[in-house]
């Protein structure tokens, strides 16, 4: 049996309990080994004696390594390619942000300089969406909640992350028992996120949207619909066909009655496949019921893989003032980050970078905002 991170709370909390030792000390240990990467299990003061041998023979102080770390020229974004136990590498992305930028209903923004940690939950991924670089690797393997909180781990020591979004490799639903764990300990101590600024992105697993509520009240949940109508969906993203349209919408509408949260839309722009008039209109239909934030995401290439192209600005703008002006559905455009490191949304894919560029972080100002 490979030995377990420290991190993986179920494990530790499971080990404790048969040795008889109380759960209580479970915080310090990860605040020491958050404070202290390289320790030994016998640096860390004031356990109980049975704890010491415990931990050695059961647990690492992470299992995973960072085997690349790699800055944009845009200044903002650092990507990080991490080794698993088993050999597997998964990335994470750190945006920069600075909250005081741009306004708010109007208003000047209050807050400050702060990063957006963006997650992997699996190796690879199994819904082979045609304009994710991550689905073109297949499905490898789930990451244990370990594995997950250990990205969190390795990125705070670069910037002080305030959010966390599951938009990185894997469908995070699909690792269901793993993903909750992991954000149940992320909230506690010693890293203390909110929930509001957690996100977790689907491309709308309806059983596990069903449950998500009552097991994680008060986080955001983002919905990748990418398309107005089930037969544009299935065509980019096969794994809809197990999910449809109407089914999901039911799902988000009780999601959204027990939750009282607004949903984030995620919509990437594909010329002429997604972006026409049409669909603006079809969209806001669609939506005409509930509370969201529409999210429009230009396509970003990957390589020989696609074979799509991107909308032209004057095609995203005008499906913007769709949405807003005509529907007054609150519609932003993300703002590409990491183009260049293939840290872009849709981009993630285990490749070895050939070249780091560093250098000194500007700061701009965060979609992720929008539900603060």
């Amino acid at each position: 049996m490979a030995i377990a991170s420290i991190f993986d709370g179920g494990e530790l909390r499971k080990q404790f309990q048969i040795a008889g030792i109380n759960p209580n000390f479970i915080p310090s240990i990860w605040k020491y080994v958050v404070q202290n990467p390289n320790c030994d299990w016998d640096d860390i003061p004031s356990l109980p004696s049975a704890a010491y041998p415990l931990l050695r023979s059961h647990f690492k102080p992470s299992t995973s390594s960072l085997h690349t770390v790699i800055d944009s020229s845009d200044n903002v974004t650092t990507k990080f390619l991490i080794k698993l136990q088993n050999g597997s590498f998964v990335e994470a992305v750190i945006m920069r942000y600075d909250s005081r930028l741009g306004k708010y209903g109007g208003k000047p923004r209050s807050g400050g300089p702060r990063s957006t940690l963006c997650i992997s939950s699996q190796v690879g991924c199994k819904m082979g969406c045609k304009f994710c670089a991550t689905g073109t690797m297949g499905f490898k393997n789930n990451l244990s909640s370990g594995e997950i909180v250990e990205q969190l781990v390795h990125a705070s020591r670069f910037s002080q992350i305030r959010n966390v979004v599951f938009m990185g490799m894997g469908e995070p639903l699909n690792n269901y028992s793993a993903l909750v764990e992991a954000i149940h300990i992320m909230l506690g101590s010693p890293f203390q996120l909110s929930p509001k600024k957690i996100t977790v992105s689907t491309v709308g697993i309806i059983h596990a949207i069903n449950k998500l509520q009552s097991d994680l009240p008060n986080l955001n949940l983002a919905v990748s619909l990418h398309a107005p109508v089930q037969n544009i969906r299935c065509q980019i993203m096969p794994a809809a066909r197990a999910f449809p349209l109407e089914k999901l919408m039911d799902a988000l509408q009780t999601y959204q009655k027990n939750s009282g949260q607004k949903i984030f839309i995620e919509y990437i722009m594909l010329d002429e496949v997604n972006d026409e008039e049409e669909h603006a209109h079809q969209l806001a239909k669609l939506l005409e019921t509930f509370q969201v934030v529409v999210n429009l995401i230009p396509f970003n290439p990957i390589g020989n893989l696609s074979c799509f192209k991107t909308s032209s600005e004057h095609k995203v703008a005008r499906f913007q003032k769709i949405l807003r002006g005509t529907y007054g559905i609150r519609t932003t455009v993300r703002k590409e980050m990491g183009q260049d490191i293939s840290g872009a949304c849709g981009q993630l894919v285990v490749n070895q970078p050939k070249k780091s560029s560093m250098g000194s972080a500007g700061l701009l100002t965060d979609i992720e905002d929008l539900h603060l």
